[in-house]
This record gives structure tokens, C-alpha cells and sequence, in this order.
């Protein structure tokens, strides 16, 4: 694969269905229904799927406050509805779907203001359960459920036990909790992906750090250690996890293979720019990390390598590619978002 020259390549390039895409949505039929669908992530999965499955309707469900974002998959075949999904009556007006893909969340704006946080990710999910009991949901989740672990452990895999720093983690603790009372109490199938952290080029904890490097500014090696992702890598685990939905849920750690130090991340970046970059601060021997292995056992390794995300983040910055101003903020250590 070689690295996106602009968005449309970048849009086809996470659009593009693997083989083991098409063959995980061919038995599937009726609706797939996606809440939540025009973040960061939602507009390329549900490409995706259109494009691994045409003889599924994806319907797309969100605010579509970027105008020209509903009218864009719409062209894609993909069915939209807008709405406050935390509305009265904004899921009773949606149609039956077999299967249920929620990416409804709140993060930032956390510390200053936690009540729209506490609803979005604790009260809709109740609402959503209850609305398809009798579909199959994967809901997206975060690594934030976990506590900060030792840098040299390998990461918290699915069986840690769950204590999150901060309220966001709390919340999304929340709304695991209530798919899972919801799941045992229906007997809905339900698959919880925990995801840290997706980079798409124009995003992500790599996006982040060469920002950094690139403006001359010193980075800070407290939040020493990270996990990362193609966001490509990350939507096809998604499309691929129905069989992995129980009742009580099953979880997964979506992430890549390696424990990378943000030192080695900022100094591989300024090589390829020439660029030295400067630092404060020591590594804490904790942060938050995931362990993967369970996925990759199901679903193999991710398609898109470490040193080739770079490659790709350096080429993209340098040829002037669109950044989002939506920082990951991975370097906070006191949950405060």
C-alpha cells in the first residue's frame, strides 16, 4: 500500500474491504445500523461496510454537523437519518436493524462540564439496549476502562481488572456496565471493543507527537508509552467481530502489537524530517496500555505496520495534507479530559 496523496485516496485507501471482510458480512442480512457515525471513525466503517457487503443497507445515524458529510455517504449508498439520538423518541423513529454498530461518545469537555459525558455514554446506551434487544450490538469502547499498568507488562489485557483514572473512564466504564446489564437481562449479543489509540493521517497519538517534533516544540515523556493503530486496522476487527457477541458480552483490546516509547516515536518522526526533537521529563514506569493478543489471535495482525503509520504521517504533513484539530490528548495522566 502506498501512502494516501489526498483525502479521496485517504478515504478509499480505509474504505477498501479485505477478503476477510467480505467473507465476516456475507451471511448478514437486513439493516446495519450505525449510532454515532460522524466522528472520527464512522464515516470510513460505514463506507466500509457498504463497499465488504452491497447487499446490506448501512444506515448512518448522527447530528451531521459537517455539512457536507450526510449528503457525501448518501452518494456512497448509504442510508442517513439525523438526529439527536438523545432526543425523546429519536430511536423509536429509526428503523429495525439485525445488527447494531454504536459509536456514540463524549470525552473532551469531561472536566469542565461531566453531565452530557455521564448521559451520552452511560443514559443513551441504556436507551439503545432496550430499543434493539433483539439485535446484535458491538458497541465501540476504549482502553480507558483500565488502569494505568507497568511499561514493561505487556499491557491490561481483557481479564485486568477494570479501575479507570478519571471521569471519562468512569463514564465509559458506565456504559459498558449497562450494555452489560442490558445483555444479561434480554439475552442481547453483545462484542465491546476497546480501542486505544486509531491514527488515520490526519489524526492520532502519531499525528500528535510530529506536530511536536515538526513546530520545535519540547514533548514531554511523563505519558512515556503508548499503543496505536491504523484506523483501517481498527474498522475491519469491527466488521469481522459478530461472532464474537454473547450474552454476557465478550471484549476485545483493539490495538497494535507493540509497546511503543513516545522518545523512539519522536526521534524515528524527526529523522525522516530532519528535525531534532526536544524533550522534558522522564517516562513513569506506568501508562495506560492495552495487550492485543486476543484479537490478533482471532483476526491476525494489522495490515499497516508502526514504521510504515510513520512513513505515512511524515509524507502526509510534509506534502501539506489536512490535520483535524482533534488531539488524542494521550499524554494526560489524571483522567481529567
Amino acid at each position: 500500500m502506498h501512502c494516501p496523496t489526498s483525502e479521496t485516496e485517504l478515504e478509499d485507501l480505509l474504505s477498501t474491504p479485505s477478503e476477510a471482510d467480505r467473507e465476516a458480512l456475507k451471511p448478514l442480512r437486513g439493516n446495519l445500523l450505525m449510532l454515532g457515525a460522524s466522528g472520527k471513525m464512522g464515516p470510513s466503517l460505514a463506507r466500509l461496510a457498504k463497499r465488504a457487503a452491497p447487499h446490506l443497507n448501512v444506515i448512518a445515524v448522527a447530528r451531521f454537523s459537517e455539512a457536507n458529510l450526510r449528503p457525501e455517504l448518501e452518494r456512497d449508498g448509504i442510508e442517513t437519518h439525523s438526529r439527536d439520538l438523545l432526543a425523546p423518541g429519536a430511536l423509536a423513529s429509526l428503523p429495525e436493524a439485525e445488527h447494531v454498530i454504536y459509536l456514540a461518545a463524549r470525552k473532551f469537555g469531561t472536566a469542565g462540564d461531566a453531565s452530557p459525558t455521564w448521559a451520552t455514554n452511560t443514559v443513551l446506551p441504556a436507551l439503545v439496549a432496550q430499543r434493539y434487544a433483539k439485535s446484535r450490538i458491538i458497541s465501540w469502547s476504549t482502553g480507558n476502562v483500565y488502569p494505568f499498568v507497568p511499561v514493561d507488562s505487556g499491557g491490561a489485557s481483557e481479564e485486568t481488572s477494570m479501575s479507570p483514572v478519571g471521569e471519562y473512564g468512569q463514564s465509559a466504564l458506565g456504559r459498558e456496565r449497562i450494555f452489560e446489564y442490558y445483555s444479561r437481562a434480554q439475552g442481547t449479543p453483545v462484542c465491546m471493543l476497546r480501542l486505544n489509540y486509531a491514527v488515520d493521517l490526519r489524526y492520532g497519538v502519531l499525528v500528535d507527537i510530529a506536530r511536536q517534533v515538526q513546530a520545535g516544540d519540547t514533548i514531554d515523556l511523563a505519558m512515556g508509552h503508548v499503543n496505536v493503530i491504523w484506523q483501517g486496522d481498527a474498522n475491519s476487527v469491527c466488521l469481522r467481530a459478530w461472532d464474537q457477541c454473547a450474552s454476557p458480552p465478550s471484549a476485545l483490546n483493539i490495538t497494535g502489537p507493540e509497546t511503543l516509547t513516545v522518545r523512539e516515536i519522536a526521534e524515528a518522526i524527526g529523522l525522516r524530517l530532519g528535525i531534532t526533537p526536544k524533550f522534558t521529563g522522564e517516562p513513569a514506569p506506568t501508562a495506560l496500555l492495552s495487550n492485543s493478543g486476543k484479537c490478533r489471535r482471532l483476526f491476525g495482525e494489522p495490515r499497516v505496520s508502526t514504521s510504515q503509520l510513520l512513513d505515512w504521517v511524515v509524507q502526509w504533513m510534509s506534502h501539506g495534507g489536512r490535520l483535524l484539530t482533534k488531539p488524542t490528548h494521550f499524554a494526560v495522566r489524571d483522567g481529567k479530559f
